[in-house]
Parts: C-alpha cells; structure tokens; sequence
C-alpha cells in the first residue's frame, strides 16, 4: 500500500435484503491516521455498510479493498479481526459473569505446557494490553461490575490485542458522561496519532464536529457525499442528512398549562434516591435532568411500579393510589419509555405489528364475548403510527430485531402514545434516534402535551431538555436539588450544571466559594 492510497476502499457496495435494497453502490475511503464520521437517518444504511465490512453481511456485489489487497467476496467476523478490522457495537454484549481476561482473550487463551489455560499469563498479557489505552483495572474483575465507559474501553482493548489497524465504533457515547466522553476522545487521538483509522457512527453532531477528520452522510441507502469537518456546517450536514432543512428541532408550543395532575411526595427507595418530591400539571413537559447515576430512571422506574418503594406517596388527580406494578400503573392512565430498549422494551423475534400494540391489546378487542382482536383495526393504526414517525421497514410484519437501533426506538414511542396515556414518562426517547426523527418526535411529545396530558422527560442531552421542558427538576446524588421555571426567561445549560453536580449543595453549607 503506497503512502497516499486509503487503508480501506469500498467500491459500489450493493446489500439487497427481501424486500429491501439497503445499499444502492456505495462508495467509501479511510485513510491511517483519520477519524472518518458516518452519518445519516436511521435505516440510511451506515450500519449495514460496516457489517459488510466486518463480515456479518457478505455484499450482494461490490469490492472492498484493506491494506492495499482485495478482500474475498464472503469472509466472516472471526477473519476480519485476523486481518486487522474490528467493530465495537452499539450494544455491548460481554460475558459478564467472567473476568476481564476472558473477555478478551476468548477462544484464544495461552495454554500452559499441559494444555491448560494459563491464567497468569493471561492476567498479564490483559494487563499489557489494557496498558495500551493506559486503563488500570484489575484484569480478574468481572465485566458486570464495570461501567459501560469501562467496558467499552475493554473493547477497545480487545481490538488492540487483535493488532486492529481499523476500529469501528458504533454510537459509543450514547450510555456514557461527558466525563467518559472526554476521555474516550483523548483515546482516539492517540489510536489516531498511531497510524490507526477510526470509523465513528453518531448522531451527536457536536461530537462528530470535535472528534472527526472526514464526514461522509448516507441517506436511503446512498452516499451523498463527504466534506472535510473544518469546512463544513451542522446545517449542511443535517440538510444532507434527510433531504430537506430542519427548520426547528424543538419546535415546543406554547400548552395551556392545567392545574396539578400527577404528584409524588417524599419517595425513596434504599441509598438510590431520598425524599423526592414534585408535581406535574396537566398540558406541562417537565424535564428530570442530572447526572448518569443521579436516580432520574429509578425515580420514574418506582413510580411507574417496577421499583419498590420504601416510603412515599403518589397522588393521581389529587387521589392517593397505591402502584404495585406497571399493570396498576398503565390502568392509572401511565405510559413508560424505558431507557434500554433491548433489556426491557422490545420482544426481538416478534413483528413491529406485536410490539406497537401489545401495550393496548384492550383497545382492540371487540365487543362480543369472545373478546376477539380486530387485526383490520390494528393494521390501520401500527400503519398511521408508522407513516407519521417514519419508521423504515418494509412491512408492519418486520421482526422488530431487523430494524436499526433507532427505528426499534420509534416503535416503543408508538406503543405507547397508542394508549393514550394522561401520564406520559419518557426516560431517554431520543437516544440513538437520527436528527430528522428527534425532531418528529419532539413534536409528537409537544402535541400530546397540548392535549393536556402530563410529559415527563428524562434525557442527558441538556438541550433537549431545556428545548422541551416547561420545567426542569434538577438530581444530584438521588435528591432534588432544584425545580427551575424554564419558561419566560430561559433556563442555561451552566445553571442547570450547578444543580446537576451538586454545587448548590455545596453552597448552602457554606462549602463552595
């Protein structure tokens, strides 16, 4: 390979699934030594494209050229790595009972002269390699007790202990801080200034803007183009992106703001979070924001009845109820998005049909004993739902598992905006959705809360929050550390930071200067 030709060639990639053509000739170069972006809607086909390149999806025609040779038409992940290309997924899956060792070097452990796994050898080749991205951990520490910015760090590693000349990274700061942030993006550099190329999928535009070299947009399964980050502009990008100027991404309406609807006094739940109190008005979108870790999901979780509570009240319409479980809580007119769609929000092997309605099955039986579904009715509403987010499938009989992370995240919006809820819970709606789709789904959450029903907004993304929300209150350490008035004079993201990281605490007891 000649100095000046990329690391990677793709030429004309073709992808046909059934009934889908995902990729439509794509053409894509990266150079050693350069961050090259993707970016696009979800379903745009960035995801595929790299699963060609890793082996998962063998194109349906089309050549990839690395290091200066010409690829075979099929290869698999294992042979991938060998060659040099890893990919660290969207969705981490480590085997999390075992120690960080053995994730890194499964199936491939040093053998002792017996033929036995050697596991002080292991220990401290794990200990060389995480040396690497100068990662000091214990090697015998199991994977579950780790945080996500950590175990994405042991992928990274895991790619290094490959000797991976290209390393693929797939949204890897949607469950991180902007602590963690910071120093994966110091990672980076140096895996940059090593010779190394990097793939990084995103739809954080500001990352993408301070990380990358090189953006290249996809849109329905199709370059559009690629331009330098330095001479480039978010508008144009995101022009790029979905075919048309995004004119306002939180197009929050003025609501007429009703009287108290939903109202939580003094709840805690073990050391996660302590007398926690607020209130929700009707036609109000009220934002939970705070740190990663500062009990805004477990909070909500304990409201909506999957948490137990060790003390607390709940007033409905000014009605004490007693929430058990999310089947008490959906019949008190709640919905709940929750954070992690894979763990507990879609059923994977099932249609999109399924998963939009399974939350509603009432709403469409019908009236006769046998209390049969009306699937004509279903099919019209998954339909009108698909139509107007703009879920990317072929049919409503999808399995969900087909779908792009984002797309999956739409259904469970659709699901529950299908049952008309009086209590809207949002924890993270947005995460890992494309801009042209956040910005639909803002609008959704706006209309919904013009209808006079309560939105609770849960997002990391400050603003989102303060685009959105009416109010805020603010966590710090499982307490409410604030309840900020966001209309009128709004909010910043500095003030709301003093709440998020606890200064005002420290103000009040005379700590912080």
């Amino acid at each position: 390979m000649s100095d000046d030709a990329p690391m990677l060639r793709m030429v004309n990639i073709v992808k046909n699934f059934p009934g889908v053509k995902a990729l439509k000739g794509v053409d894509l170069d990266v150079r050693a030594g350069e961050v090259h972006a993707l970016m696009g809607e979800n379903g745009a086909g960035k995801s595929t494209l790299m699963k060609c390149l890793i082996g998962i999806h063998p194109p349906t025609s089309g050549e990839i050229w690395f290091m200066g040779k010409k690829l075979p038409s099929q290869y698999n992940p294992a042979e991938a790595l060998d060659m040099g290309i890893a990919m660290i997924h969207q969705e981490l899956s480590p085997v999390v009972h075992r120690p960080i060792m053995e994730n890194i070097w499964l199936g491939r452990e040093p053998k002792n002269s017996f033929g036995l796994i050697d596991h002080k050898k292991m220990a401290k080749m794990t200990d060389d390699v995480l040396g690497l991205i100068d990662l000091k951990i214990d090697p015998r520490t199991p994977m579950g007790e780790l945080t996500v910015a950590k175990m994405q760090m042991v992928e990274i590693a895991k790619a290094l202990s490959f000797n991976a000349k290209l390393i693929i990274m797939d949204e890897p700061t949607s469950a991180i801080t902007d602590r963690e942030v910071t120093q994966l993006f110091k990672l980076i550099n140096r895996l940059r200034d090593e010779g190394r190329g990097i793939v990084y999928i995103s739809h954080k535009m500001d990352e993408i803007f301070q990380i990358s070299d090189r953006i290249t947009v996809f849109r329905d399964g199709e370059r559009v183009g690629t331009d330098r980050s330095n001479e480039t502009t978010m508008d144009r990008m995101i022009t790029m992106m979905v075919g048309r100027p995004i004119d306002e991404m939180f197009p929050k309406v003025e609501c007429e703001i009703g009287k108290t609807y939903l109202e939580v006094k003094n709840l805690s739940s073990g050391r996660v979070f302590k007398n926690v109190s607020f209130d929700v008005r009707r036609g109000e979108i009220l934002g939970l924001a705070g740190l990663v870790g500062a009990g805004r999901s477990e909070v909500v979780e304990s409201i909506f009845g999957l948490r137990h509570l060790d003390s607390g009240e709940i007033f409905i319409d000014g009605k004490k109820v007693e929430i058990k479980n999310a089947g008490d809580a959906i019949q008190n007119g709640m919905a709940f998005l929750t954070e992690d769609r894979r763990q507990t929000g879609i059923f994977p092997m099932l249609d999109i049909q399924f998963n939009m309605f399974v939350a509603n099955m009432k709403k469409f039986t019908g009236q006769s004993s046998a209390r049969l579904l009306s699937f004509k009715r279903i099919k019209s509403e998954v339909s009108h739902y698909i139509d107007s987010i703009r879920i990317k499938t072929p049919s409503q009989y999808q399995k969900i598992e087909n779908l792009s992370g984002g797309n999956q995240q739409k259904v469970l919006v659709a699901r529950w905006l299908m049952t008309e809820p009086d209590i809207l819970f949002l924890d993270e709606p947005t995460r890992g959705i494309d801009v042209g789709a956040k910005a639909e789904i803002h609008k959704l959450v706006t209309f919904i809360a013009g209808q006079g029903k309560c939105v609770v907004m849960i997002s990391s993304e400050l603003p989102e929050v303060l685009g959105m929300s009416d109010r805020v209150v603010v966590m710090y350490g499982g307490k409410v550390t604030g309840i900020l008035d966001n209309t009128g004079q709004k909010l910043t993201q500095e003030e709301v930071m003093r709440y998020a990281s606890g200064a005002t605490e420290l103000e009040a007891a005379g700590k912080l200067i």
